[in-house]
């Protein structure tokens, strides 16, 4: 299973939310080049980095960061205000290998279509962010009204093999994967799915790895030291 420590960005800061809550945003480490090395001394091959400003209202503001974090050798899979092709043409020559469409994919599922076709579906991942099992916008705040699981099989109709599941109501909480709404993921589509959000300890890591997940992202669990992270890489074996 890959292993995604994260990286949110919010005014080139490292930061972490509450359930996605920009009312809970504090710093979490100073430079995020300095953190993105700790993940690679750690073994870890790639990182998930969010441009919170840009999921918010639409402009990134981090690309000097995002650059930078691109330039230590890690493979980047980055999110936030990706909302027209141009857009991820311009992360990608940051050095940025995967750009994962979220608001977008929602209002605008040309976009995904045209996405795949233009840059291949290793490159392009959909987030599928649900509260309460329905898909969420504009930086969480938005209910779109879309089941999550629908949602994700018309991304697969689409061509994407990549979705992020992330859990709203368990983000930045410890408290565990949503456990029943990945599984049910997984028996609707046959997409890669990378869960997102609760992860609090290493058995939180296995447990994911042991029902199949492709990936984890673990962000808060990393920060507070509540996940080994480079034992969670061995554990999860081959990071490529």
């Amino acid at each position: 299973m890959i292993l995604f420590p994260a990286i949110d960005l919010k005014d080139g800061r490292v930061v972490r939310l509450l359930k996605g809550d920009f009312a809970t945003v504090h710093q979490v480490a100073d430079d995020p080049v300095t953190v993105a090395r700790a993940f690679a001394g750690a073994g870890a091959a790639w990182v998930h980095m969010v441009d919170l400003d840009g999921a918010r209202d639409g402009v990134r503001r981090n690309a000097d960061a995002v650059r930078a974090v691109c330039e230590t050798g890690l493979r980047v899979e980055l999110g936030g205000g990706i909302r027209r092709l141009q857009d991820i043409e311009d992360v990608f020559k940051l050095g940025v290998y995967r750009a994962v469409i979220g608001s977008a994919a929602v209002t605008d599922p040309e976009l995904v279509r045209r996405a795949v076709e233009t840059f291949g579906p290793k490159r392009i991942a959909v987030g599928v962010d649900a509260r309460n099992g329905r898909v969420c916008t504009a930086g969480w705040v938005e209910d779109s009204g879309v089941e999550y699981r629908e949602f994700a099989r018309r991304m697969e109709a689409l061509g994407v093999r990549h979705l992020i599941f992330t859990d709203i109501d368990t983000d930045g909480t410890l408290a565990g994967p949503a456990y029943d709404r990945l599984a049910a993921l997984q028996a609707a589509v046959n997409c890669d799915i990378t869960a997102s959000g609760g992860v609090g300890s290493n058995e939180d890591l296995r447990r994911l790895q042991a029902a199949g997940l492709y990936g984890a992202i673990v962000g808060k669990a990393y920060y507070t030291g509540a996940v080994d992270l480079a034992l969670a890489v061995r554990e999860g074996g081959p990071q490529a």
